[in-house]
């Protein structure tokens, strides 16, 4: 039978559970995700104990919207997962920007390390916010 790790973290929601009174808890890809997505919208210096920890890819959305800022945060996005996601590895990036909708389209497709399962693909679209 193989073994493999299980991840597990709290569900950024804090809804308890309904049987047990815990808090909710996500598993495995959800909780992945969950960190990817934290890590991504977080801004260098956001975090009191530690400073390093984010990204700065909001700075990016106030530049122009082309493929260069486009590479820009694909870069961001590329670094702060290398650096402070251990649990995966990165497949593919595809950053372009959308025009119609004043943002970028984000696909990040990734490998768990030490699962055997299928590639995990993400898509997310990125924006500018008052």
């Amino acid at each position: 039978m193989p073994s493999f790790q299980t991840f597990k973290d709290l569900s950024i929601t804090f809804k308890k559970h309904p049987v047990s009174d815990d808090l909710v808890q996500v598993k495995d890809k959800a909780a992945i995700i969950q960190s990817i997505t934290a890590l991504l919208l977080t801004n260098k210096g956001e975090r009191p104990f530690n400073r390093r920890i984010g990204s700065d890819i909001r700075k990016s959305l106030f530049e122009p919207l082309d493929y260069g800022s486009a590479g820009i945060i694909k870069s961001a996005i590329a670094e702060v997962l290398n650096l402070y996601e251990p649990r995966i590895r990165v497949s593919s990036i595809i950053c372009y920007p959308n025009g119609a909708m004043n943002g970028y389209d984000i696909e990040l497709s990734f490998v768990i390390i030490g699962r055997e399962d299928t590639p995990v693909a993400v898509e997310f679209f990125l924006e500018r916010t008052r």
